[in-house]
């Protein structure tokens, strides 16, 4: 997916803090938040701020590049991966991954027939602890 393209295609301009936001975020498979891309990306891009980040995620999810997630942690996370899955977080750590597999196209049906409802999004996260925090707690 050539970012720069896109972002010309949504009548977007092209810069140097974007191409760097995008390619932070899908170098991490940790679901950041704007402050942790802010973070990562300071060193190279001193002029960047906060703001910056925010702003460009914005960009990004109005044009479906990225998903905003609320994974319980009171915080926005982002996931590039715009498919619908499931999400699991750590109670302990707060480390959020990927859930693959979990039939949501099913738990969509069990919803509609439940509600009378057309459903039209979901966002599915489960919380557990996770096998280095339980291994941690172990010792």
């Amino acid at each position: 997916m050539d970012i720069a393209q896109i972002l010309r295609s949504e009548g977007f301009k092209v810069t140097p803090q974007r191409i760097a936001i995008y390619q932070a975020l899908t170098g991490h498979h940790n679901h950041p938040t704007a402050e942790l891309i802010y973070q990562s990306l300071r060193a190279e891009h001193p002029s960047m701020s906060l703001a910056t980040v925010y702003k460009t995620m914005e960009i990004f999810e109005k044009i479906g590049l990225v998903k905003v997630l609320d994974v319980g942690d009171d915080c926005a996370r982002y996931d590039w991966d715009t498919q619908n899955h499931s999400h699991i977080r750590c109670t302990v750590c707060n480390k959020v991954e990927d859930l693959m597999g979990i039939d949501s196209k099913a738990i969509s049906k069990i919803v509609e027939e439940g509600s009378e409802y057309r459903v039209t999004g979901q966002q599915i996260t489960f919380e557990g602890i996770c096998p280095d925090c339980l291994r941690k707690q172990s010792h």
